[in-house]
């Protein structure tokens, strides 16, 4: 068997963990082209098989299963040196979060200064894409998600509560008239909401938590979109009050309708104890408590 670099190793880490070519490869920072060069010679050297193709991407193979519990050991070690080699410092390394659209570009990276300050170390990703990356598949070391997950090697626990209501724009409420109940909404108002069958959580179902018959016309998987939608005056729909409360170009509508939400906060129980995790998990704990009243306003 040739020798192995350990950089191939976090090529097929990041295939393991993401299950597409293409993915690992943009998070590697390659073309997938390249990611499927580097996949052949890694398992030419290695003389096993690692993956198979399959419709949905590529599969970890029994060989592949053994060799990722290997490389993730790796993994574990390198990370507890370098930490070691930090202490004093700082942590240092990546530290990638994964969270909501929402919560990240309108709570987090507002008060995220404070904490790149204090660690100026690390580099840190902020995954904001459609659907979570999972801890326990090593995609990510922190995800803030929206139910408590029922299976896998991870630590839980709930971040805070956080509230949600209709916000119109005034010129559209001039041109509509205000709703005097939610039942109003599905015959007189258009509605902006997530794009049904392209909803990564189902929790994301808000109108349907009003009421059952509320359907959106405006649809979006964006929640910034949607916020844009609203603000512009195309319809009213039901925003976070963390983004709705902070736009003054919003009215609440009906705002006794509140639907509560979670926020929970995940780590695998393998890496919940690295020093930049917990720097991250001490720091947005308290960073909620003391914003509590922007995620539960009175």
């Amino acid at each position: 068997m040739q020798t192995v670099n350990w950089n191939d190793l976090q090529d097929f880490l990041a295939i393991a963990r993401t299950g597409q070519l293409s993915r690992a490869a943009d998070a590697i920072g390659v073309d997938a082209t390249t990611m499927g060069r580097r996949l052949r010679r890694l398992e030419t050297r290695l003389g096993r098989t690692l993956f198979e193709q399959t419709r949905q991407g590529q599969v970890l193979t029994e060989a592949g299963e053994a060799i990722l519990a290997e490389v993730e050991a790796m993994e574990q070690a390198a990370a507890r040196i370098n930490e070691g080699r930090s202490e004093g410092e700082g942590p240092v390394g990546t530290l990638r979060v994964s969270l909501s659209e929402g919560f990240g570009s309108w709570f987090v990276a507002d008060k995220l200064t404070e904490f790149v300050e204090g660690h100026p170390r690390l580099v840190i990703d902020l995954a904001m894409s459609s659907g979570f990356l999972s801890p326990s598949k090593r995609e990510a070391d922190v995800a803030i998600v929206l139910s408590r997950p029922r299976a896998g090697p991870l630590i839980a626990g709930k971040l805070s509560d956080y509230s949600l209501r209709l916000y119109a724009s005034p010129e559209y409420l001039q041109s509509h008239g205000k709703p005097e109940t939610i039942t109003d909404l599905a015959t007189h108002h258009r509605l902006v909401g997530y794009v049904p069958d392209m909803l990564f959580a189902p929790e994301l179902r808000y109108l349907n938590r009003l009421h059952p018959d509320l359907e959106p016309s405006l649809r979006s998987t964006s929640i910034n979109a949607q916020h844009r939608l609203i603000a512009a005056g195309a319809g009213m729909g039901v925003l976070p009050c963390f983004i709705g409360d902070r736009d003054p170009a919003l009215e609440p509508v009906l705002p006794e309708n509140r639907i509560n939400g979670s926020f929970w906060l995940v780590t695998h129980k393998d890496t919940h104890q690295l020093a930049r995790v917990q720097a991250f998990r001490n720091w947005l704990t308290r960073t909620v408590r003391r914003h509590r009243d922007q995620l539960l306003p009175a």
